[in-house]
């Protein structure tokens, strides 16, 4: 049986990007990954994910996404004061 550990950030949130080459840029968590420590963050980590021909895209495609990034590289952001 697995134990899961409670992470500082979820779905939703606010994050910066601390390490990487996304350092310093924030977005919003679109994923959580518990059980590898990973976070998909919207507009950050994009890779391009190559696609087999299908009815949709009868000659493949390239497709660009979001990647995820390990839970230790990102922090909330603080809310600004109002």
């Amino acid at each position: 049986m697995k134990v899961m550990s409670k992470l500082h950030v979820k779905k939703g949130d606010q994050v910066v990007v601390l390490a990487g080459k996304e350092k310093g840029k924030s977005g919003k968590i679109i994923h959580v990954h518990t059980d590898k420590q990973r976070v998909v963050v919207e507009g950050l980590q994009i890779i391009k994910k190559h696609t087999r021909k299908s009815q949709q895209n009868p000659n493949g495609a390239i497709v660009e996404r979001e990647g995820s990034i390990h839970i230790s590289n990102v922090k909330k952001a603080e809310a600004a004061a109002a």
